[in-house]
């Protein structure tokens, strides 16, 4: 194998064992195997038919059937081992969103069953201070209305009994669970989940606990249950995380491996027992009876919350559907440019899809080359008509590899793409869902803290003096030590002049505009959101800052001022970002609003406030809509993500407040600078064998996108470029000599000759030709002598029409000898010239007179490895 041939190593994959789930991957495999055989019988009919006209190409012909082989394998190993990669990537991805966005909604649970256990009229009903049992109910309901996460609210005293229930459709009289000794018994909260008496009709119940103590001795009391929706918001997560399709299970389990919560019951019913698999390896499990691929994602916690014990997120989907579903073309939705520049990067996002390309473009460029020294043996009137149809067999075969080979790796380049724009989305839609989570506990904390008896008794004083403002103060900071998600807490009166704050601002008056909008805020459930500024209550950086209205104790209906909650937005947003795109590499993740100014960002190039340049159409989607595609982002192709804000319960979709926001993530590729290597497009040159106006016979070949012919008896062969060792004499001397070549001895027995190779785009442009696998050196012989030429690519060899052949006095290279193009070919209806080179003239243009390395008849010179060789003339 050619040393610039990429070797692509074998990986340890059983893909006997996933393959028959693969039905494309068969298909391809099958017409690979065709192929293989057809090549078999090609180089059976040239030893058997032609062996000594063919004598030359068979041992490349042997060598190409094997590396053929071995790149059939290659292929069919990396189209699988992709597509299994791909799609448990996916269900991992979705295992981790399941338990994370479980887990971070549960940590606000365990804030407000802390916040709510420290109010001071529900611990006075705990008490006995307040036996007002309506009152207390219309307080619990009025929680109840902005955090519509809990079904259930209920009050017991030390022995059990039930005090208050919010919901009275299930009365509970008393509760002999034992999470009430254990919540007397706890100085924080307690988090339950299973059948209690405190819930009938539940199978299982999630109950946050915390004991409530004596507002004046400080005696504990009772305790506090806050039962969480938790069939209903696991709905509401499956639904919005799951496959539309409904091709996979999305499930939360516990500790044991049993199904809690599932998004399908009629297949996976609460209470299965399923297997588990926590390693990033693929594994066939058994459940049911049927094989799945499973991903299973434990708890990273969140804010030292680790959520309940043992929960696990998990996605898995049946073998024989998971490699199923048609999928259209991305390649096809783009111009070829963009294509290709992405296909030049393939080594940084698929090294197993650039190994293959380089294999398959090298194996091509092999076949190619054997049929061009046939056509040479052939033309120079030593090939027999056997050897011609072998030839014609080759090419056509040839032919139908390439197709096939391009292809297969268009199919792993689609599969490879499709992965990273579904992740890309994928990632901006957790983004939205948690941006939207976090807010919603935003508006619903403002609204409740507005309803504090003590906040309202205070701001009711005509004049509240300094111990009033002092208590004020320390009710704020109260808060803030719990809720660590604010910058700060101010509480303001009619006027809008700020008395209280956790930070600064005391003394300065809220903006007009805000005021008038707070004022005029009709009940309990409203409140006001600024638009994100920058706020001078947060150093002058932009943020949201949450209002609700202060109403009056004695006269609800009448605004005595507001609280404001200022949103640590800087850090909180960074890290939602920074979860989401967790450590992928060269990824960029912003939040945007409509106009496409940046919220948050994890590029510092692109600050907050600053402009993200994006397409109108994706700024104007619809709400909860998402899209990806291919673009270009400064100068780099990437892949971008991008989903709408949606809301969440009632928060942005039905409470009257909207504020879409858009978030986006950048793949970055590379360079859009670095250009494709492409395909030369051959042209219908020859003329048919034996036509009456068939002209010379020429070997052609590229140098950049020039086709070049030389006439074909003066070709000796063509050899891989990677076969030339560079030396130092003659190198870099201006002549355009990179080094020598060996060539097959002229007798047989004969040690291996050597030549000198010039580059002869450099001889011509003067700019040196960049090799690659389809480099070629073209080796000419002039009576006893031989040089070699390095050329782009190799194209055919074949008479010309004689009527297309034209004199030329093109003076490019012109000197006292002669010219370097005396003929041009007129091809393509005389759109394309092809220039015909004099080697006569070209070997005295680089033969260099006898004191000059490269022009000796004989050198004996050491190689770089340290053996000796003999170089022929040139």
């Amino acid at each position: 194998m050619p040393a610039n041939t990429p070797k692509v190593a074998t990986p340890s994959f059983p893909v006997d064992a996933f393959l028959p789930y693969m039905r494309d991957v068969a298909r391809c495999e099958q017409a690979l195997h065709e192929l293989n055989l057809m090549w078999r019988l090609i180089e059976s009919s040239a030893r058997m038919n032609c062996p000594r006209e063919a004598g030359a190409i068979l041992p490349t012909m042997a060598a190409t059937r094997s590396r053929f082989q071995q790149l059939e394998v290659e292929l069919v190993i990396n189209l699988a081992r992709e597509k299994l990669r791909n799609v448990h990537a996916a269900l991992a991805t979705k295992s981790a969103y399941v338990i994370e966005i479980v887990v971070r909604n549960l940590f606000e649970r365990t804030a407000d069953v802390g916040f709510l256990a420290t109010d001071g009229a529900l611990c006075a009903f705990a008490a006995g201070l307040d036996t007002d049992l309506e009152a207390m109910r219309r307080r619990l309901r009025a929680y109840r209305d902005k955090y519509t996460v809990y079904d259930q609210i209920i009050v017991l005293d030390l022995a059990g009994r039930v005090l208050v229930q919010l919901d009275q459709s299930l009365p509970v009289s008393r509760s002999d669970d034992a999470l009430i000794a254990q919540s007397l018994a706890s100085d924080t909260y307690v988090e339950t989940f299973r059948a209690s008496d405190l819930c009938p009709g539940k199978r299982e119940a999630l109950i946050y606990s915390r004991r409530l103590c004596h507002p004046e001795t400080g005696a504990v009391v009772g305790v506090l249950c806050l039962c969480f929706a938790f069939e209903e918001e696991m709905a509401r997560i499956f639904t919005t995380h799951r496959d539309p399709a409904g091709r996979s299970a999305m499930l939360l389990l516990d500790a044991g491996g049993n199904v809690i919560a599932s998004a399908d019951p009629a297949w996976m019913p609460l209470g299965t027992r399923v297997p588990v698999n926590h390693d990033t390896t693929p594994r066939m499990m058994m459940s049911g009876g049927r094989e799945y691929l499973v991903c299973t994602t434990g708890s990273a916690g969140y804010q030292g919350y680790p959520g309940p014990q043992g929960w696990q997120g998990q996605v898995m989907i049946p073998l024989d559907i998971a490699f199923g579903g048609a999928q259209d073309s991305l390649l096809a939705g783009l111009d070829a440019g963009m294509a290709n520049g992405l296909l030049v990067h393939a080594r940084s996002f698929c090294p197993a899809l650039f190994d293959i390309m380089g294999a398959a473009d090298s194996t091509a460029e092999t076949i190619r080359r054997v049929v061009w020294n046939g056509q040479v043996v052939s033309g120079q009137g030593a090939g027999s008509t056997s050897l011609k149809t072998v030839l014609e067999q080759i090419s056509e075969t040839g032919a139908r590899s390439n197709a096939l080979f391009a292809e297969s790796i268009r199919s792993l380049f689609d599969t490879v793409l499709a992965a990273g724009l579904r992740d890309a989305e994928y990632v901006t839609h957790l983004l939205v869902d948690l941006l939207d989570r976090n807010l919603y506990e935003r508006a619903n904390d403002c609204r409740w803290w507005a309803l504090s008896p003590d906040l309202q008794r205070l701001l009711a004083m005509p004049q509240p003096g300094e111990p009033d403002l002092a208590a004020m103060t320390q009710i704020l900071a109260t808060i803030n030590g719990l809720y660590t998600v604010y910058a700060c807490l101010f509480v303001y009166d009619r006027s809008g002049r700020i008395l209280a704050s956790t930070g600064s601002g005391v003394g300065t008056d809220v903006d007009a505009a805000t005021l008038q909008q707070v004022l005029g805020l009709r009940s309990a459930q409203d409140y006001h959101v600024s638009p994100f500024a920058s706020s001078a209550l947060y150093g002058e950086l932009p943020t949201y800052v949450y209002h609700a209205a202060i109403r009056h104790p004695a006269q609800p209906s009448q605004v005595i001022g507001g609280i404001g909650i200022v949103f640590d937005a800087a850090p909180e947003f960074a890290a939602m970002l920074r979860g989401g795109i967790g450590d992928k590499p060269a990824t960029q993740a912003f939040f945007v609003d409509r106009r496409g100014t940046i919220i948050a960002s994890t590029d510092p190039a692109r600050p907050i406030g600053s402009t993200l340049a994006i397409d109108s159409t994706l700024l104007a989607l619809e709400s909860g809509a998402s899209a990806s595609r291919v673009v270009i982002d400064q100068g780099r192709y990437a892949l971008l993500g991008c989903t709408v804000s949606h809301g969440y319960r009632e928060f942005k979709v039905s409470d009257g407040y909207r504020s879409d926001v858009i978030a986006l993530v950048l793949s970055s590729v590379g360079d859009v600078s670095a250009q494709g290597t492409g395909t030369i497009d051959t042209v219908a040159l020859f003329a048919p064998a034996g036509g009456e106006a068939a002209g010379p016979e020429l070997a052609t070949f590229f140098v950049g996108p020039a086709l070049l012919a030389i006439g074909a008896e003066l070709v000796r062969e063509a050899l891989p470029a990677s076969s030339v060792t560079s030396i130092s004499i003659g190198v870099g001397d201006g002549s355009g000599c990179i080094g020598i070549i060996p060539i097959a001895g002229n007798q047989p027995g004969m040690a291996d000759d050597f030549v000198w190779v010039f580059d002869l785009g450099a001889v011509l442009s003067g700019t040196p030709s960049r090799r690659d696998s389809r480099s070629q050196v073209v080796v000419l012989r002039s009576g006893k002598r031989s040089i070699g030429l390095l050329v782009d690519q190799l194209h055919g060899v074949g008479r010309v029409d004689q009527k297309q052949v034209a004199d030329t006095p093109m003076g490019g290279h012109a000197n006292g000898n002669g010219l370097l193009v005396q003929q041009v070919i007129q091809a393509n209806e005389g759109k394309l010239l092809i220039q015909v080179l004099d080697v006569t003239y070209l070997f005295g243009l680089l033969m260099a007179p006898a004191d000059s390395a490269p022009a000796a008849t004989s050198n004996v010179f050491a190689l770089a490895d340290g053996s000796r060789c003999h170089a022929r003339g040139g």
